[in-house]
Parts: C-alpha cells; structure tokens; sequence
C-alpha cells in the first residue's frame, strides 16, 4: 500500500470542509456564550493536554486573537506551583484527576470567566475532572473533541463521564478513530484533530468579534508583535488584564 503527502492534502481538504460547515450552529452558541463572557469582564479560560495543547494556545495570545483570553497548561504545576519539572516526566499525568485541582487553584480565574477545553478523545482524567470542576463552579464550558473517537472509548475518570458529556457546546474537531487519517496497513498516518480544532478556535474567534462589532464594542484583538508598533498596542490592551492573563514562553 502507497501513500504520499497528496493523499494527506485530500484527506485534511475534505475534514476541514467537513468541519468548517457543520459545526455552523455551535460554533455560534459557543460565541454568544464568550462574546457574553467578554461583556461582562470575564476571560476565556484554554485548557488541553498533549497535543491539545495546541488548541489552547491557538485561543490564548496569539496574533489575530482576543487579549482577554488565557492559557492553562499541565507544566504550570512547575512553572507557578513549585512542582519539580520531573513531575512533567510522567506520561500518566494527564491521567490523573487529581492535577486538574491543582491547575484550577493555580490559574487567575474569576467568577465570570468562560472555558474551552480541547481532548481528542476526551476520557482522560485530567480533562474530565477539569470539565467537573468548571462546571460546578458555573462557568460555561464549551468542548472541542472527536465525536467518533470519543464513542469508540471507555471514559478513564471514575464517574464514567467524558468531556462532551460535560460541556454546554461540543464541538466536533471530525477527526478519525486514533486521529490518523491514511493506513498504511500496518499503521496510519495524518492526523487530523490538531488542523480541524484550530480551524475551530479562530472559527469561534471570528465570531466573537464580529458580536462585538454588532454592539459598537472595539474588540480587544491582538495585533502581531512582530509589525511597527504591535507591541505597544498589544501592552495597552493586556494592561487592562492585569493579573489575569499569563503570557509564558
């Protein structure tokens, strides 16, 4: 069995069509629950593991982004809770429910803030458990995942729930079963879910400025720092955040 890059293209051609005109609808409940986060002071919270990450940094402090927005990431347990980076070692972390405690106490996060949390399969026990805890203290939550890879699974989290089943919107990222798009026979290749989550993410962006627009509201988008005078438009608006952002390397 023969497969070239032009096989790949195809295939992630068609998932980002796929995507981009299915979730229509979602997509918009999501920005009308963050365009009403943004009204009332609040921040978006981004929260993924693993390649998840991915997404988490495609909403938060990125060129062509909202400013109000922050990232939470599995090393911030080094980076602001004094954890040894060993922990960061451990390949069942994002396993363990226990660290998305930890993660939740460690982030600036008010009242009014919003979630979006990105799992492929959304069943490990750090997501699951961050979902629970976002939930319980009210804060909306919307979800990007695999729908199809997802169902294929057993939740890893004791209540036997999973991220969608958690969440006030489920995004479907239309990625495979095991994310990989092209076998090969002894094994596939391609993945799909890190291109079709951040198509997503600037999907819901794009939304939750033009409702700011609608309202006369001057959205508190990034300019990039790497053009004249970026970077002293981007320190105005992050100024208004104080404290409630993090911007890390």
């Amino acid at each position: 069995m023969t497969i070239t890059s032009a096989d790949y293209v195809e295939v992630i051609t068609k998932a980002i069509e796929r995507v981009g005109t299915t979730q229509g609808d979602r997509v918009a409940r999501a920005a009308d629950l963050l365009t009403a986060t943004l009204q009332a002071g609040g921040v978006i919270q981004a929260f993924g593991c693993g390649h998840s990450e991915a997404l988490a940094m495609e909403i938060a402090g990125r060129a062509g982004g909202l400013v109000p927005t922050n990232k939470i990431a599995l090393r911030d347990i080094v980076l602001y809770g004094g954890e040894p980076t060993s922990v960061l070692g451990d390949p069942q972390l994002e396993r363990t429910p226990d660290v998305a405690h930890r993660l939740y106490a460690l982030a600036p996060i008010k009242p009014d803030d919003a979630f979006v949390i990105a799992s492929n399969s959304g069943v490990n026990g750090a997501v699951v458990e961050m979902a629970h805890l976002v939930k319980q203290r009210g804060h909306p939550l919307i979800a990007i995942t695999s729908v199809e890879h997802s169902a294929r699974v057993e939740s890893r989290h004791d209540s036997g729930l999973k991220l969608a089943d958690l969440a006030d919107v489920v995004l479907d990222n239309g990625a495979p079963y095991g994310d990989a798009s092209l076998d090969y026979g002894d094994g596939a290749v391609g993945a799909v879910s890190s291109i079709t989550a951040a198509l997503l993410a600037q999907q819901i962006v794009t939304e939750v400025v033009a409702r700011l627009l609608a309202l006369n509201v001057t959205p508190p988008v990034y300019l990039s720092d790497n053009v004249p005078g970026g970077r002293e438009h981007n320190k105005l608006i992050e100024a208004r955040y104080a404290g409630r952002i993090r911007r890390t390397a």
